[in-house]
């Protein structure tokens, strides 16, 4: 490696060197030059020999000067094949300069160099000033001659590497022709890209018929599908990063229609400065399509929550918990905790973080599940996390239809055990993920998400925000985020299709996943307690539109070269999505695209009362009276379980022809006994009419507040409830569990 880097600076050095002796050689025969055209100037009778030996004895001093003032303005050190304006005008001021110090000096010393003679009718003439042809011609000529050169050896280079990839140059349409277009056509000219400009397009009537760069303006953009065919265009880049997302719109639409390759320079608020324009040029994104401005957010407030601070993720290695991690980490947090129940994930952002941020970066990750009630106090007693992001959950809508069981163990009972724990352990702020599907819900993942809603309001309704600022943020879904149709249309396309999408009136909200994050950062700068945070997301976008705009993007024709199936709409989906509920209004903030809905007041004695007999349904993994349970704990939830009916059926046939082909007609006698027993088990389980509530289900006492006297009194096991409202104090922390065996031996 040591070689590699000597050999390296000896040819960097040798290259640096060979134009630097080029430049004086030049500016040598430029001087000499100078000085004689000069003396020419201002002599009648010619030349004389000693002009010309006065010219060669001050060279030695000019080229000293030169060098000097070259080094002062670090020519050198200009990689000249990629050189900008700034660049040639460094060369031109270092010229100038040593012009000038050489001219006083030449002054100094009586004009020693630009003659003694005065032309008639120029007697008193300061000498300065009748020498002035030979100064200038020394200024202009070296400015000339090494600027001419340096522009001579970058195209030469230019043509050399054209030549290079004759074949592979893709003709090349660029939509635009401002600043951005010309720095593009001024890098494509020295990279010797593949690409090769051949027209512009712009809708300014001044640049019609314009030429940037000696490539011509030849019309609009709605001309473009025309002049892709007058021109053989094989990929177009759009180059107007500034253009309003609208008319951004338009014309990538209008380009799609060509079925040429798309590159698509960002916004101009993302665009990297000091980076060539050409390598930022992306494929075109379906999010370039939404028709609406990057949201942006002010991240002051954010600092200042989360620098210093220890920040635990849960679903840390997932889509929206890895970006998370990436942004939350900009803001220089003491010590990040990635908790994630899959280690692939969680492997991967962990080695990006200590890539990017050096093998030191203080960050852990953790491989537990939320539902792990134990293990998760475990962490919490480790780190002492002071913010936490709740992003685990099970979120795909039709595996959760048909496991409610798990979606509800997952996502409900996980996020009670976090909810719970930061408040046991004093987190400052708790902000959790949700979704539209929350709202009005028809499916299971959406319910569970209603029902985590429910818990942050509950929490933050009991207890205030005197010691954790409980928040939910709502938004649609995610652009390229796991479980995304983005990337199920994709490899449908690649595929030769059918893309399949459930109905053709089906729309939904989207947003990018750097949108998500930063408003879900956001809403912790906001959050004060129980708020559920609402994204202004624009207009909803039709699905099949999407498809239809993926399929164009990646070069074919929708219905011709590739066809869209309907499939019908799956268990559990409805054709939209609301971001709010009728019944919590909205509220502004600070950001016009920030909204937070009103809270709702939890019936809290009954809400708790049936998460306990949910808990005891999810143990039975009855999917049934899981959803109906589900049903009264988010009345808002309206499902159709024909679906579950069609799941027994199968259930049963299963059953019956393993039956058939292993079992004797005695056994399946017997195992009809034992099914009857433990469905009678099964039973006594479920019933809560004997229910001892000694304990609730956060595995704290419960307290009855007196409301006259303003004092609590510990409800002891067995005494009557006294009335009031129902409090929660911290339990001591410790692990205590009772199985199902315990609870039935109460019962009894």
């Amino acid at each position: 490696m040591k070689k590699f880097d000597k050999d390296s600076f000896n040819i960097r050095t040798l290259r640096e060197w060979t134009m630097f002796i080029t430049d004086l050689v030049f500016i040598g025969i430029c001087f000499i030059l100078s000085v004689i055209l000069g003396q020419a100037y201002m002599l009648d009778d010619g030349v004389s020999k000693t002009i010309i030996e006065k010219a060669f004895i001050a060279l030695p001093v000019a080229l000293a000067l030169f060098f000097v003032s070259f080094i002062a303005f670090r020519v050198n050190k200009v990689v000249w094949r990629y050189a900008r304006g700034r660049d040639y005008l460094r060369l031109v001021f270092a010229c100038a300069v040593a012009t000038v110090i050489f001219a006083l000096i030449d002054q100094l010393l009586g004009g020693w160099v630009s003659g003694e003679v005065v032309k008639p009718g120029e007697e008193g003439t300061p000498q300065m000033l009748k020498a002035y042809p030979v100064y200038t011609n020394i200024g202009f000529t070296t400015m000339g001659v090494t600027v001419v050169y340096r522009l001579f050896y970058e195209m030469i280079y230019a043509k050399l590497k054209d030549k290079a990839l004759p074949k592979q140059r893709k003709r090349t349409m660029i939509v635009g022709a401002g600043y951005t277009a010309s720095a593009i056509l001024e890098e494509l000219a020295r990279a010797g890209s593949i690409y090769k400009p051949v027209c512009l397009v712009d809708d300014d009537p001044d640049k019609q018929g314009r030429i940037l760069h000696d490539i011509p303006v030849v019309g609009t953009t709605k001309e473009i599908p025309r002049l892709a065919r007058k021109y053989d265009v094989a990929c177009i880049i759009f180059a107007i990063p500034s253009i309003n997302p609208q008319a951004r719109q338009n014309i990538l639409e209008t380009c799609m229609q060509t079925g040429c390759q798309l590159k698509v320079l960002p916004y101009i608020s993302e665009m990297i400065a000091n980076v060539d324009l050409v390598g930022q040029a992306k494929e075109i994104n379906i999010g370039d399509l939404l028709g609406r401005e990057q949201i942006s957010f002010n991240d002051a407030g954010v600092k200042g929550y989360i620098e210093d601070k220890v920040c635990m993720i849960t679903g840390g290695g997932g889509s929206i918990g890895s970006e998370l991690v990436r942004q939350i980490v900009k803001y220089k947090p003491r010590r990040i905790i990635v908790l994630d129940v899959y280690e692939n994930c969680a492997y991967a952002i962990q080695q990006e973080i200590l890539r990017n941020y050096g093998s030191d970066y203080d960050l852990n990750v953790e491989i537990a599940s939320v539902t792990d009630y134990g293990k998760m106090q475990d962490l919490f007693e480790q780190y002492h996390p002071q913010i936490i992001f709740h992003a685990a959950a099970h979120k795909h809508v039709p595996l959760m239809e048909t496991n409610p069981e798990e979606a509800v163990k997952n996502n409900v009972f996980g996020t009670l055990n976090v909810v719970k724990l930061s408040y046991e352990y004093g987190v400052q702020k708790f902000i959790m993920i949700s979704t539209d599907k929350a709202v009005n819900p028809t499916n299971v993942m959406g319910a569970t998400k209603r029902c985590c809603e429910e818990i942050i309001e509950m929490f933050s309704q009991i207890y205030g925000n005197a010691r954790t600022e409980f928040a939910a943020v709502r938004f649609g879904n995610v652009l390229g985020s796991n479980g995304s149709v983005i990337p199920l249309f994709r490899e449908q396309i690649k595929n030769g299709g059918p893309v399949t999408v459930t109905h053709p009136e089906i729309i939904r909200y989207f947003m990018t996943i750097p949108e998500a994050v930063s408003l879900v950062l956001q809403a912790g700068a906001y959050a004060h307690g129980g708020e559920v945070f609402v994204l202004d997301m624009g207009e909803p976008v039709k699905i099949v539109t999407l498809a239809e705009n993926m399929i164009k993007m990646m070069g074919y024709k929708p219905y011709e070269d590739i066809q869209i199936k309907f499939t019908g709409l799956r268990p559990g989906e409805k054709l939209y999505e609301e971001l709010l509920m009728k019944e919590e209004g909205l509220k502004k903030t600070d950001n016009n695209k920030i909204f937070i809905g009103k809270q709702m007041t939890i019936d809290i004695d009954k809400f708790i009362f049936d998460l306990k007999e949910m808990r005891a349904i999810c143990n039975t993994n009855d999917k049934e009276k899981v959803i109906e349970k589900l049903k009264v704990l988010v009345p808002t939830f309206h499902h159709d379980t024909a679906y579950l009916e069609l799941m027994r059926q199968k259930e049963l046939q299963y059953q019956k022809e393993y039956s058939a082909e292993h079992k004797s007609d005695e056994l399946k006698e017997a195992e009809e006994i034992v099914a009857n027993v433990v469905e009678k088990e099964t039973e006594d389980i479920v019933s809560f009419a004997d229910y001892e509530e000694t304990e609730d289900i956060f595995g704290v006492k419960e307290v009855s507040e007196n409301v006259e006297s303003g004092k609590n009194d510990v409800k002891e096991e067995g005494t009557e409830k006294p009335a009031g409202k129902t409090v929660f104090k911290e339990s001591s922390g410790k692990k205590e569990r009772k199985s199902g065996a315990k609870k039935k031996t109460a019962a009894k």
